[in-house]
């Protein structure tokens, strides 16, 4: 398990591997979260209880020992054929390598993934990287990706916060899941 980002480069053709994270992973997902501006940053403790509750549904990334990526994600409790995407964070050493859709895919695979026939996420209008990265996710599938405003800059955050659309995709119309 990492305990800090390690600054030293990574090699352009390490090969990508993927974990669920543990309890001991908590900082590092922080220092990660926090290297991924504008990312939102949530407390150290936030980062902790998903890496600890949430494992099955979170997912790390790692090349050559180093904390590369980081998908936190759960069900929705009153929908859980539904996977929520709280947060996507590629570090700058890993970006171009399509590791965030690689992550999705191989989060999707989990047995703790078994039934969602819908992803969503939430992005501000403002977040290219993101729409790119769930445009492409469902393009790739084949799949439709609605969107409409969800939590609004006025209703919800009192002006300080841009309005944030919820994205869903339909992952029936396109299973089997293919990378």
């Amino acid at each position: 398990m990492a305990e800090t980002i390690d600054e030293k480069p990574l090699a352009k053709d390490a090969p990508i591997t993927f974990r669920m994270p543990t309890d001991a992973d908590g900082a590092v997902v922080w220092s990660l979260i926090r290297a991924c501006k504008p990312l939102d940053e949530n407390s150290l403790y936030c980062n902790l209880i998903q890496c600890d509750h949430f494992r099955d549904t979170c997912i790390l990334a790692e090349i050559e020992g180093q904390v590369v990526g980081w998908i936190s994600a759960y069900r929705l409790p009153a929908d859980p054929e539904t996977l929520f995407v709280w947060q996507v964070a590629v570090s700058d050493k890993a970006r171009g390598r399509g590791l965030g859709r690689k992550m999705l895919f191989e989060l999707l695979e989990r047995d703790a993934c078994a039934g969602v026939t819908r992803l969503q996420t939430t992005i501000t209008p403002d977040n290219g990287a993101s729409w790119g990265l769930f445009r492409g996710f469902a393009r790739r599938l084949g799949a439709r990706l609605d969107d409409e405003p969800h939590f609004t800059r006025e209703n919800h955050f009192e002006g300080r916060h841009a309005t944030e659309h919820m994205v869903t995709i339909r992952l029936v119309e396109a299973l089997p899941l293919a990378a």
